[in-house]
C-alpha cells in the first residue's frame, strides 16, 4: 500500500515522463486508497505539469514534449475529475481567459484554465492570439466576473493595458477582476497597468483570483 505522498509523486513523474497510460492506473489506485481527487490533480497531476512547464523554460524540453505530458496530465484528470465535489451553478464564478492579440502560445493558459475548472470556476477559453475587443465582447456578453490574459512576448503586452483601458471605456471595468500572467509579466508590470493582480504560476492564480473577488466584493467565494 503506497503512501498518499507516494502517489502524488507518482502522479507527477507519470506527467512529466508522458505517462499517458500509467497515469491512468496510478490515479486509480490514488482513489481506492480513498484520497482526495483535488489534492491528486493540485499536488500531483497540476505538480508534474508545473515540473514540464520548467523544463521547457529551460530549453530541456521541446513543446512536443510539453504536449505529451498535457496528453498524460489529461488522462489523469479523466480519472480524478468526476470524483471532485460538485459545485452547484448558482454558485459558479464565470470567468474569461485567452493569450492577447499577436501571442500563439498557449501552454501556460491551458494550464491555467484546468486549474480554474477544477476550483469550480465556469471559464470561457477565447484560445490564442485573442483580438483584444473580444476580450471586452466575452466579459459583457458572459457578465463574467473575471478576466485573466497571459502572454509570453514582451511584444504584445501592451495589448493587456489596452484591454483594461476598453473596459473602462465601456464602464464595466469595476465589474470585473483583471489577472495578468506570463513569463515576462511582473507585479509591478501588473500595477503599472492597472491590473487587479499577477500570478506567476496556474496554482498560485487560483488563490489570488479568490482573494481579489472576495476582496472587490464582487462575489462570495468560500
Amino acid at each position: 500500500m503506497s503512501s498518499k505522498k507516494e502517489l502524488l509523486e507518482k502522479l507527477a513523474n507519470c506527467v512529466v515522463e508522458m505517462e499517458d497510460e500509467e497515469v491512468v492506473d496510478v490515479a486509480k489506485e490514488y482513489l481506492n486508497e480513498g484520497y482526495l481527487a483535488f489534492d491528486g490533480i493540485m499536488n500531483g497531476l497540476v505538480e508534474g505539469m508545473n515540473e514540464a512547464s520548467r523544463l521547457y523554460d529551460e530549453e530541456e524540453y521541446f513543446v512536443t514534449d510539453v504536449l505529451l505530458c498535457s496528453d498524460a496530465m489529461y488522462a489523469g484528470l479523466d480519472v480524478l475529475r468526476p470524483y471532485l465535489p460538485e459545485e452547484g451553478e448558482s454558485q459558479k464564478v464565470k470567468g474569461v481567459i485567452g493569450v492577447v492579440e499577436g501571442d500563439t502560445h498557449d501552454i501556460g493558459k491551458n494550464l491555467v484554465r484546468i486549474m480554474f475548472e477544477t476550483a469550480g470556476f465556469e471559464m470561457y477559453d477565447l484560445g490564442r492570439d485573442v483580438a483584444l475587443k473580444d476580450f471586452v465582447k466575452k466579459v459583457k456578453e458572459t457578465k463574467a466576473k473575471l478576466l485573466c490574459m497571459s502572454t509570453l512576448m514582451t511584444t504584445t503586452m501592451e495589448g493587456m493595458e489596452t484591454v483594461i483601458n476598453m473596459l473602462k471605456e465601456e464602464g464595466i471595468r469595476n465589474e470585473v477582476t483583471v489577472m495578468v500572467g506570463g513569463s515576462p509579466i511582473s507585479q509591478k508590470y501588473a500595477n503599472d497597468i492597472g491590473a487587479d493582480g499577477y500570478s506567476s504560476n496556474a496554482v498560485e492564480a487560483v488563490k489570488v483570483a479568490k482573494e481579489l473577488l472576495k476582496n472587490k466584493n464582487l462575489i462570495e467565494i468560500h
